[in-house]
């Protein structure tokens, strides 16, 4: 998502600035056009009931009506594109704030590939973008015509009626039209929006590879790792297998299990564990203790307690004294040489 956002591809929603767009027309005919019409019409009134006061003998008579004319007309004008312009944006940066992405503007022939044109009309973005268009093409169309069906003879009448009353009329129906068209337009960009995001994060879902990838990058190569676990393993067995010849007696659980120990007393006052082992490692231990004349117990349970609960080089848990004391007790009664 990161990246995406650095690149200029976020959620946006066109129909959020239709929506707003048709807010500030709205805001304007209700706020503005009154007054600035009735100040054009005024203004106009003028020009047309009195012609002799505006000569137009020479070229700057002319211009100067025009410019009366068209600063009459901005005051109509420059709100309505204030407003569009500042509802057009403010709906632009709530949704997304803005960035400089040259990635953007740069030329791509995606864009004019008759096979990305293909996918964009005819695929699911397409389905939903007609979906709209249908929907505010029929369904307004049809909300508007049932809203004004009552007022169709009363506006006709209007056009043979005073102008002043037909500017009247024409206001009351274009605000009805207009909260129509706001409603309509608030629905849809309301879907369109929760829509737009749903398909931007559909669309960033990372496919088994790219999560493989980012893994990678954030936590290096799996199987490299992997690897160098092994390679770590085997040299930690080798250095303990090679320590076997130096323990004092083997605990075994005749296949499964075994436990080299070594004691000496000017070394320390509890036995080290020197190798520990399980299957394949436990046959290995005892056949080298074998090799080496390293009496070998077996001793089912404590091999597998002390298998589960004692580390290879740590002194073994007072809990295991009496046990291990006993054959140590075996060994320097049979062979007290090997106890020094």
């Amino acid at each position: 998502m990161s990246d995406a956002i650095e690149k200029g591809n976020v959620p946006f929603s066109r129909e959020v600035t239709i929506f707003a767009s048709t807010l500030a027309i709205y805001i304007y005919i209700v706020f503005f056009l009154p007054s600035g019409f009735a100040t054009l019409t005024e203004s106009l009134k003028d020009v047309f009931e009195q012609p002799e006061a505006w000569r137009i003998d020479t070229s700057t008579d002319v211009v100067a009506l025009i410019l009366h004319i068209f600063a009459n007309a901005g005051s109509l004008l420059i709100p309505f594109f204030v407003l569009l312009m500042t509802f057009g944006v403010a709906s632009a940066v709530l949704q997304n704030l803005p960035s400089m992405v040259l990635d953007r503007i740069q030329p791509k022939f995606n864009r004019i590939s008759p096979v990305s044109g293909f996918t964009r009309i005819y695929g699911v973005q397409g389905l939903v973008e007609f979906a709209k268009s249908l929907f505010k093409i029929v369904i307004v169309s049809l909300i508007i015509v049932l809203v004004l069906w009552n007022d169709y003879f009363e506006s006709l009448d209007a056009m043979f009626s005073d102008p002043e009353t037909i500017l009247a009329r024409m206001s009351t129906d274009m605000n009805q039209i207009m909260i129509v068209l706001l409603i309509s337009t608030a629905i849809v960009a309301v879907a369109d929006f929760f829509w737009t995001r749903h398909h931007w994060y559909s669309e960033l879902r990372m496919t088994k590879q790219e999560v493989k990838e980012e893994l990678k990058q954030s936590q290096g190569d799996p199987i490299v790792k992997a690897r160098l676990r092994s390679i770590a393993r085997d040299r930690a067995r080798k250095r303990m297998i090679s320590s076997v010849p130096r323990a004092t007696l083997v605990i075994a659980n005749p296949t499964h299990y075994a436990i080299a120990l070594r004691y000496v007393r000017e070394e320390g006052d509890a036995p080290v564990v020197v190798a520990k082992g399980q299957d394949l490692v436990a046959l290995k231990i005892r056949a080298l203790a074998e090799e080496n004349g390293i009496p070998v117990f077996e001793d089912p349970p404590l091999a597998r307690s002390m298998f589960a609960q004692v580390s290879v080089d740590s002194v073994i848990p007072p809990v295991f004294y009496k046990a291990v004391a006993e054959l140590i007790h075996r060994i320097y009664a049979t062979h007290p040489r090997r106890m020094t």
